[in-house]
């Protein structure tokens, strides 16, 4: 199928020119009207039910910060910190120090004593911002 500019003719009028209306470059232009196309990407509207967030996948959570960051539930640095991918050690409140390098993606991961963990070491340490963080983290993860 060739495309023509409007450009190319001399004038709005050229179709209407007896000499034009049968050119075959014309005839074959048909317009196709088809129904809307489904949209593609959809957010599911599973924020009423909850999750488990003492066995739950680092990307399930993801996916449920995402929906409620967006329907307004949490503020942006809530969400950030919550798709920050898991260091490969931390530290628990008594000092000992976890191994978190086997938790993937498909993992279930327990985030609400993790969390709670990390927001009585940061309560501790004395960094306001991240007890700030991990303080709306965990009222997210627990509420």
């Amino acid at each position: 199928m060739e495309i023509f500019s409007v450009r190319s003719s001399q004038s709005l009028l050229f179709k209407n020119n007896p000499n034009n209306a049968k050119s075959s470059k014309t005839t074959d232009i048909a317009i196709e009207t088809k129904a809307p196309a489904a949209a593609s990407f959809q957010i599911e509207d599973n924020l009423d039910e909850g999750l488990d967030f003492t066995a739950v996948s680092p990307g399930e959570l993801r996916n449920y910060a995402r929906q409620s960051f967006d329907s307004g539930l949490i503020d942006q640095n809530t969400y950030a910190a919550i798709s920050e991918p898991l260091p490969m050690h931390a530290i628990d409140p008594l000092g000992n120090v976890l191994d978190l390098s086997s938790v993937t993606d498909g993992t279930s991961f327990n985030f609400l004593d993790y969390y709670k963990n990390q927001l009585q070491v940061a309560m501790s340490i004395g960094d306001p911002n991240e007890v700030q963080t991990l303080k709306s983290i965990v009222n997210f993860l627990d509420g």
